[in-house]
């Protein structure tokens, strides 16, 4: 009686699959996937202490660099960028009004972009700012062109004065957030 139900039961479940309705499986759909990844990572670190920019007494800039920035040295990569976007962060405790300039250049030196900032001496709270590339920003053919950033710090205070906040010095860092389409 036991094996008779089990037998019932089965074939109860076989038709029950053999008469279901199903849709028809559509296997192209991943020819309409897109992918869109954010990459985010930092950019650039400089940091200077007071002492440092008052020893540069030649000159009143007290720092430059060159860095190579080669993330979108590969066609691929560039030509999938949508949008992209950079942001600063400035700290100054020293007691030195500064001008800082990133330049944006190309593989051949030219200047494609300066990102400029007046800092005030003794900043209360971080400055903040984010710059935009692609719609409703900058054009993203500044991003994709370039081969390196300089970046440069001037003292446009004096070469003498000392904060009294512990460890003046000077902070800058950046960081970018790119938008690609893959597919």
């Amino acid at each position: 009686m036991k094996k008779r139900i089990d037998l019932m039961l089965l074939v109860t479940a076989c038709a029950f699959l053999m008469f279901s309705c199903t849709e028809e499986q559509n296997f192209d759909q991943i020819d309409d996937l897109t992918v869109t990844p954010t990459l985010a990572t930092p950019l650039f670190y400089v940091e200077s202490d007071e002492q440092t920019i008052n020893n540069s007494v030649t000159t009143t800039t007290f720092y430059t660099q060159t860095v190579d920035f080669e993330v979108f040295s590969e066609t691929y990569v560039a030509e999938r960028l949508l949008e992209g976007t950079i942001t600063y962060a400035i700290d100054n405790t020293t007691s030195k009004n500064l001008f800082l300039t990133i330049e944006f250049l190309d593989a051949s030196g030219n200047v494609l972009d300066v990102e400029s900032f007046n800092i005030e001496a003794d900043l209360s709270e971080t400055f903040i700012r984010e710059v935009v590339y692609g719609p409703g920003g900058k054009s993203l053919d500044i991003l994709t062109a370039t081969a390196q950033l300089r970046i440069t710090a001037t003292n446009l205070g004096d070469t003498t004065s000392t904060s009294t906040n512990a460890d003046p010095k000077i902070e800058l860092g950046s960081a970018a957030e790119f938008l690609f389409q893959l597919k």
